[in-house]
């Protein structure tokens, strides 16, 4: 055989020698990975899929607000030492009533009868979806509203995996409702039930529909994810829903008026339920189904937020103006301080540390350290705030006001001296 020495045929030689290994080493790969899964493992097993990002959180092409912080912050510190700085404002086709940040990262805002909507955000600022709020009821098996029925989304409660979020509707607008609910009713009176949407969080549908009782207002999950809680403002009981099944299993009279704000026990057996129509939270057994005398806290309890810890509970009282401590166990009013005028919403940190009310006449929020009730810092908002939000992500606090704005505010960093 005659080998030709000439550059050309070198490099032929050499190309054909690279063709060669490149198919040996293939094959071999394949003779493992073969073997691996006859010998009862994986064919990913050598190269492990990474795990996927929500598409909530992740989508591409979304305009994101550049924040813009209104006054100089320092370094990182502790909730119960840092100040509030706002860094972004939000507008365009919002009327919000409430503002909600799930574990997860992802905020939603509810816009009541005025549009017709919930507004989804990525912690960020970036607006994700805006959700109408139309439905048939009939395909979820609510029987006598034919059509189109429109809803007027309030408050909203996540699943603790953030996978669900269950929205209030303070009223329905279609065939075979009445007039629409108002603040001041009566037990009895003939305003119509109103229903709670679920919400997938992935599609942003409403994938289930169940009725309720008059003007709901206020969600809350249990930890454990099994029952939804919702307070009836006129109809002045609490509605017990199966999360898995959508079924409304109970309606408890809560023996007050105006029912509001809730908190539920670690061991999801205990809600505690403010009656804005009076001065007190009252206690209800979720399994016994009773309701018991728990706690005065001043006039016109609204919203109720809990310790991480479960020891505490703060209560936002709007007539009187101030913030009340409690002992969970006992009941017990431990201290209480003047805030603003009408304090609505309210919000706690992750750590527990600090927690956050809206004053919704003097449109201000207020940032009292847990610890002692000290008022450790205040800010100016919009006109009328009436939501707010810890989203635990990104450390911000978000203020939902009723003119048509969501404030965003970088609680993570320490004034600058």
């Amino acid at each position: 055989m005659v080998v030709r020495n000439e550059a050309v045929y070198v490099r032929r030689r050499r190309v054909a020698l690279l063709v060669v290994v490149a198919f040996v080493a293939l094959s071999v790969l394949g003779v493992s990975r073969l073997v691996g899964v006859l010998s009862g493992g994986s064919a990913e097993a050598a190269a492990p899929r990474p795990t996927p990002v929500k598409a909530a959180v992740s989508r591409p092409g979304i305009p994101v607000p550049k924040p813009s912080p209104v006054e100089p912050q320092g370094d990182p510190g502790p909730s119960a030492k840092t100040a509030m700085v706002r860094v972004l404002r939000l507008t365009g086709g919002l009327t919000p009533k409430s503002v909600v940040a799930s574990k997860q990262g992802l905020v939603f805002a509810q816009n009541m009868m005025y549009t017709h909507s919930v507004v989804a955000f990525r912690a960020d600022g970036a607006r994700l979806q805006s959700i109408d709020d139309s439905v048939d009821l009939s395909e979820f098996g609510v029987k006598g509203h034919p059509g189109t029925s429109k809803g007027s989304p309030v408050e909203v409660a996540f699943t603790p995996d953030g996978r669900y979020a269950w929205v209030s509707n303070y009223s329905m607008y279609g065939k075979g409702y009445g007039p629409e609910g108002l603040d001041t009713c009566t037990k009895g009176d003939g305003t119509s039930p109103s229903t709670v949407y679920r919400i997938d969080t992935r599609t942003y549908a409403i994938d289930k529909v169940v009725a309720v009782g008059s003007v709901p207002k206020y969600v809350a999950v249990t930890p454990d994810g099994k029952t939804v809680l919702v307070t009836n403002w006129c109809s002045w009981d609490l509605s017990i829903i199966d999360a898995s099944s959508g079924r409304e299993t109970a309606r408890i009279p809560l023996g007050g008026k105006y029912p509001r704000g809730v908190a539920v026990s670690p061991d999801s057996r205990t809600a505690y339920v403010a009656l804005m129509g009076s001065d007190r939270v009252v206690r209800v057994d979720l399994r016994g189904r009773a309701v018991h005398a728990y706690a005065q806290t001043g006039d016109g309890p609204r919203h109720i937020v809990e310790s991480p810890d479960g020891r505490y509970l703060y209560v936002t009282n709007n007539g009187d103006g101030t913030v009340s401590k409690l002992e969970r166990s006992t009941g017990k009013v431990l201290k209480w301080v003047r805030t603003g005028s009408q304090p609505r919403s309210m919000a706690i940190s992750p750590d527990g540390a600090a927690i956050y009310s809206v004053n919704y006449e003097s449109s201000t929020v207020t940032k009292l350290r847990t610890s002692d009730l000290e008022v450790v810092d205040e800010v100016k908002t919009d006109y009328h705030p009436i939501g707010i939000t810890y989203e635990p992500t990104r450390k911000m606090v978000w203020v939902a006001c009723y003119g048509g704005s969501i404030l965003v505010f970088d609680d993570s960093r320490l004034p600058v001296a």
